[in-house]
């Protein structure tokens, strides 16, 4: 429910004239990459993406920039409100004991797990219209491309330089055996 508040008050800040620019949301991925998600509007200019920062941009039209976005447009309105949601919120009127989420009864905490899951599929419902992460799925999978080949070079150089430092360990010792048998 926070993570609907914070998004409504953001929308609500796009709304009011801040919205005119690109506004980042940054995310730290599993490999340690920076992530930014941002969404431009018309022919704005996505930002430039470089070594630790995976930029993704989700492009909306011109006519969108100003608006509030459609999963929060009239979300209050009991026009949008189907009767059975409205029975469901009058069952839990009053609920306690198990399986209800409350404090109040024994075993009032056992239902809270299931609100969880249940609001956690309602906000995903509500989501943004704007799939991230198959954008951000897309672009790890085209930066770690390029890993492999340079993977290969690194240890390849790497190989080389142990074989120079066997070399000259080798030479050193034959320099040093040569030096032994000069000096008896």
């Amino acid at each position: 429910m926070n993570r609907l508040l914070l998004a409504a008050s953001t929308v609500l800040a796009g709304a009011l004239g801040l919205g005119g620019m690109a506004s980042p949301a940054m995310a730290q991925g599993s490999d340690g990459s920076r992530v930014n998600m941002v969404i431009v509007y018309g022919d704005d200019k996505c930002p430039e993406t470089n070594d630790q920062d995976i930029v993704v941009c989700a492009r909306k039209e011109e006519a969108e920039r100003y608006r509030i976005p459609e999963p929060f447009r009239n979300p209050g309105s009991t026009n949008n409100t189907s009767w059975t949601e409205r029975v469901k919120s009058y069952e839990m009127v009053g609920a306690t004991g198990p399986m209800s989420c409350s404090p109040v009864g024994a075993g009032g905490w056992t239902g809270c797990a299931n609100q969880f899951v249940h609001n956690a599929y309602l906000e995903k419902k509500l989501g943004s219209d704007v799939a991230f992460s198959k954008m951000i799925q897309d672009a790890r999978a085209e930066r770690e491309s390029h890993v492999d080949a340079d993977a290969a070079a690194t240890q390849s150089a790497v190989e080389k330089e142990e074989k120079a430092y066997d070399e000259r360990q080798r030479a050193k010792a034959e320099a040093d055996e040569a030096a032994k048998a000069q000096g008896k």
